[in-house]
């Protein structure tokens, strides 16, 4: 069997986009590809980093648990193996996100996000 799995994408939490942005972009030579809504994705040289604002509240912690992205390239092969586990149920796979993904996460036993993410185009 071949790899379904393309590359792993960190998000970060932010207290400031805009301001993240620039670091970035400024220390790192990422550049901003994407922003909407308190969400920002940076790319460089083939890997990309994701930043997530935060309000830095109990209900909205900045440093709360961490969020992976796993881009694969057959979103429903790893869906079905999930489902068949039990480690998701049945309904939560959505499909043609506004920001062009399927796509479906769930939380680790320490609370860390972990998404599964097929790009449309």
């Amino acid at each position: 069997m071949t790899s379904n799995f393309i590359h792993l994408t960190p998000v970060m939490p932010s207290a400031d986009i805009a301001r993240d942005v620039k670091w970035y972009n400024d220390y790192l030579g990422f550049e901003q590809r994407f922003s909407q809504n308190g969400y920002s994705v940076l790319y460089r040289d083939g890997q990309w980093i994701h930043l997530q604002w935060h309000a830095d509240t109990v209900e909205d912690p900045l440093l709360g648990g961490s969020v992976l992205k796993i881009f694969v390239i057959d979103i429903q092969r790893i869906f079905d193996e999930m489902v068949e586990r039990r480690s998701i149920k049945p309904d939560r796979l959505r499909k043609n996100t506004s920001w062009g993904t399927h796509e479906f996460g769930l939380y680790d036993l320490n609370k860390n996000a972990i998404f599964f993410v097929q790009d449309i185009d």
